[in-house]
């Protein structure tokens, strides 16, 4: 009878111990199963549900093993969550693009005015600035040389001979309200055959590269058969 009775101790002590082995395995199972859902889900909740299951009461202490979620594993959710609730970066502005200033084009006849400036004179010569200035609203630039074409005081062409000075010419660009020049000269000496020589009251202007033309006073005596020598536009307006 007492054989008996120890045996069936020793088989319910067995049964008992079986069970509980079972109920330890089947928690640890369960534990990484939670973990593996929330890695999965990388939420704020299972990060905070991961920390109170460490930190809950009856933790084992570190280098045992725990039916929680380790450390490294809480580390790695948290990372996670950060980057899933984090808010995007705000695109960089783009820079304004700067407007391009337009460049400077010819002078054209219309935003020209012309005049005849201060001359020099000596010994039978004469000398002065054919100026043009700029009326228009914007810069433009002139280059190289201007057309000539004397008048009498009755409105009639006279014999002009516009003679190019071996000057390299540059362009020269004008602001609004600015001015350049090209430098006349002409002799009132009679030359060869000449006795007398004609008297211009008036002169029109071909601005360089142009067609239409400006006309202003001109009242000067041109010898050597009416020729003017030029020089093509230069900065400034006095020789």
């Amino acid at each position: 009878m007492e054989r008996t009775n120890r045996t069936a101790r020793v088989v319910t002590v067995s049964a008992v111990a079986a069970s509980l082995a079972f109920s330890t395995a089947c928690g640890s199972v369960d534990a990484r199963t939670s973990g593996a859902a929330s890695a999965v889900a990388r939420t704020t909740p299972a990060v905070q549900g991961a920390r109170e299951r460490v930190t809950a009461p009856g933790t084992p202490s570190p280098g045992t093993s725990s039916p929680g979620i380790s450390s490294p594993r809480v580390a790695a959710l948290e990372t996670a969550a950060r980057a899933a609730t984090a808010p995007a970066a705000a695109p960089a502005a783009a820079p304004a693009a700067a407007a391009a200033p337009t460049a400077p084009s010819r002078c054209r006849t219309g935003a020209l005015r012309a005049r005849i400036g201060m001359s020099d004179a000596g010994a039978g010569q004469r000398y002065a600035p054919l100026v043009l200035t700029n009326t228009g609203s914007r810069s433009c630039w002139v280059y190289g040389f201007v057309g000539l074409i004397m008048i009498d005081g009755n409105g009639d062409a006279l014999r002009t001979r516009t003679r190019r000075e071996s000057v390299h010419p540059s362009r020269v660009t004008l602001r609004p309200g600015a001015g350049a020049h090209a430098r006349l000269h002409w002799t009132v000496v009679p030359t060869g055959k000449e006795t007398t020589c004609p008297t211009s009251a008036r002169l029109m202007i071909i601005p360089p590269d142009e067609v239409a033309h400006l006309e202003i006073p001109f009242d000067a005596m041109v010898c050597g058969d009416g020729r003017i020598d030029v020089r093509p536009m230069e900065p400034g307006t006095r020789l």
